[in-house]
């Protein structure tokens, strides 16, 4: 019943969690950070986090047969206020049209990360 979606082109998981699940049209994909999978180290900055985040995210879409058009909700995450402009500048720059339904909070995350992505998509 639930499909697992799994794909190089993001992060392995280090932890018992699938990048993406779907049951039906429903996709979840796990929270996505700025880990560059190709050289498996995490970028440096606000900014470059948010943008290979969204590469990470948009990458297990794409596995699933989908894209960022099909996303209906997101959940990001910062670890500082001061990180909302440039978090937003990026953001804005990937949903110039219509963006997804949207949740913003400041949390802990792992030394070093600044921004962590979750999706929610409906694929049919």
């Amino acid at each position: 019943m639930r499909e697992t979606i799994h794909t190089s082109a993001a992060p392995a998981p280090v932890a018992a969690y699938a990048q993406g699940s779907r049951i039906g049209p429903v996709l979840a994909v796990a929270g996505q950070v700025g880990i560059d999978p190709e050289v498996g180290a995490l970028v440096d900055g606000v900014a470059a986090q948010t943008e290979q985040a969204l590469r990470n995210v948009r990458s297990v879409l794409q596995a699933a047969g989908c894209d960022l058009a099909h996303v209906v909700r997101m959940d990001c995450y910062l670890t500082s206020q001061d990180h909302f402009e440039p978090f937003n500048e990026v953001y804005a720059r990937w949903f110039p049209g219509e963006a997804p339904a949207r949740a913003t909070v400041i949390v802990g995350l792992a030394p070093g990360l600044e921004v962590e992505i979750v999706a929610l998509a409906v694929t049919g």
